[in-house]
């Protein structure tokens, strides 16, 4: 996953359909894709609608932005994350890939996928820490010396503002506050937690505070609704 990430500004079709695939894999060894219904929160690119339809998902997308949701192969739900038009226990599987980061309050956001996902449904959630070396995404590294300087120093060199916005349409996530999150979560618990983009040895790292902010880079939780 990591060798694919790092094509994402020059490939994205390669990025976003490993992406999509590696997300299956990681829902499917928890619960069954076939005939469920996934309710993807953010849906965005393409590739997720055409993959977990090739895994025989009943997939739903939900996006704040209507142009996105003309461009997948499916109808969808425009909506924001934060406020699902949805009722609850509507779902077998809730997802939310690298969303998270784009809202001002992700814990609203992860409340919405609980809320929404069946008694004993899977809730999968994964986003960049602000801390990581692509905290900032395409400003990154220079988000390390505040979002605001990002933004100006990569305007005054593309002659354009970046797309992700700090205070805007991107804000400061962090590991610990995520997994405190889910751990105090009282509809649903957490069933496993790890660096999305690293190997399975190196997800000890979500135990060391302060070191995982910038070492995890991308976390990805999954929760069964109680």
């Amino acid at each position: 996953m990591f060798r694919a990430f790092l094509q994402e500004q020059r490939n994205p079709e390669v990025f976003y359909r490993s992406l999509a695939r590696d997300t299956i894999a990681l829902v499917g060894a928890h619960e069954p894709i076939q005939g469920r219904l996934v309710v993807d929160v953010g849906a965005g690119e393409h590739q997720f609608a055409e993959e977990f339809r090739k895994a025989g998902a009943r997939y739903l997308p939900v996006d704040r932005d209507h142009r996105i949701l003309t461009e997948l192969p499916q109808r969808g739900i425009q909506g924001l994350g934060e406020r699902l038009p949805l009722p609850d226990g509507c779902a077998d599987i809730v997802m939310s890939s690298n969303v998270a980061e784009h809202v001002r309050t992700p814990g609203v956001l992860g409340d919405e996928l609980v809320r929404i996902a069946r008694p004993g449904g899977l809730i999968f959630l994964a986003y960049t820490s602000w801390a990581s070396p692509w905290g900032g995404h395409e400003t990154s590294p220079w988000h390390w010396f505040g979002g605001d300087y990002a933004a100006r120093r990569y305007a005054r060199r593309r002659g354009r503002p970046p797309k992700n916005r700090y205070g805007d349409n991107m804000f400061a996530t962090s590991v610990g506050g995520g997994l405190r999150w889910a751990q105090n979560q009282p509809d649903a618990w957490l069933v496993d937690a790890f660096p999305r983009y690293h190997p399975d040895w190196a997800a000890g790292i979500l135990s060391v505070p302060g070191a995982r902010e910038v070492a995890t880079w991308n976390l990805t939780m999954l929760l069964r609704r109680r």
